[in-house]
This record gives structure tokens, sequence and C-alpha cells, in this order.
């Protein structure tokens, strides 16, 4: 048996929590589809918000966008679950647009259009920066913020629950999932 050296070992831990991080990642990206079912049902969005979906389609493009050799060689999984996960936003954010109220929609595609014209912005400004690792530091440290923001987004709707006072109950593996998704992308 050969022994491993140092960075060999880095390197398969990397990749360990790399694959335990996109199927955590991929379970919290099946989670919406219970109520996406119940909308379909109702056949309406009721009192559910589009936001979570929009900040999550933001972070999983940001995120996507880091994964890439242009910004960071060498982190393909990043890429590969936040595409998965852009595709299911996508999907979800159209499935809500179907079924919610006319004056929503139009909240909406302006949600959508907002994050793909800041997404864009965010890709050709990271272009601009010729330094490889100045361009890692920043989209990296935006990542971070769209993480947050996607993990506090359900805070919005909990608030607005809160105050019209019909607490939705959580599913318990939720807050356990989104912890340790926000700690295992800090390690990128």
């Amino acid at each position: 048996m050969v022994p491993l050296t140092s960075s060999q070992t880095l390197e398969i831990c990397k990749d360990a929590a790399g694959i335990a991080g996109n199927i955590f990642a991929f379970g919290l990206f099946l989670s919406p589809i219970p109520t996406f079912r119940r909308i379909m049902r109702n056949q309406s969005t009721e009192q559910f918000s589009g936001l979570p979906y929009i900040y999550g389609l933001l972070n999983c493009l940001i995120c996507a966008w880091y994964g890439t050799p242009l910004v960071s060689p060498d982190n393909l999984l990043v890429t590969t679950v936040n595409s998965v996960g852009a595709v299911f936003q996508i999907a979800y954010i159209v499935l809500f647009v179907m079924y919610t109220e006319k004056e929503k929609k139009f909240r909406i595609l302006g949600w959508i259009l907002t994050v793909f014209g800041l997404f864009a912005i965010i890709v050709i400004g990271s272009l601009l920066i010729l330094e490889l690792q100045l361009r890692r530091i920043i989209i990296g440290s935006l990542s971070c913020a769209s993480l947050i923001s996607m993990f506090a987004s359900p805070l919005f709707i909990i608030d607005q629950e809160r105050r019209i006072h019909a607490i939705l109950p959580v599913p318990l593996h939720l807050p356990n999932e989104c912890l340790f998704l926000f700690v295992w992308n800090f390690q990128f």
C-alpha cells in the first residue's frame, strides 16, 4: 500500500465533501415538490411567495459561475450541482408564475429579468478582471452573499406568516440541510 501525501489526502477529502454536499443539495432542491403539488392541485399559489425561488436561482447561477474554470479551477462539482439547482429553480418559478394571480406574475417576471440582468453584469464584470485570484475572491464573496440571501429568504415568509398568525410547519429536515449546505459552501 502506498502512503498518501497530505495534498492527496486533502484532495480526497475535498472530493468526498463535494459529493456529500451535492447529495444534500439535491435533496434541498427537491424539497419544494410537495408545495408545488399543492399549488398545482389547488390551481393557486395561495399565500406562498415566489421570492425564495428567485433568490435560489440567483444563488445557483452565481455559484455555478464560481465553479467554472474561468473563475475557480478544479471545482466541477460546484458547477454541476448549481447548474442542476438552477434548472430546478427555473422550473419552480415557471410553475409559480403559471398558477399565481396576474399582478404577482408581472412582479415575479420583473424579478426574473433583474436576476438575469444582474447575473450578466456579474459575468461580464468578472471577465474584465484579468487576475484570476482576484476574480475568484470577488465571485466567491458574491457567492457567499447570495448563499446568505437564499438561506435567509424563508425568514421573510416566516415573518409574513407570523404577522398574519398562521404559522405553517417547516419540515424538520430543511433547517438541518440548509445549515449543512451553508457551512459546506464555505469550504470553497
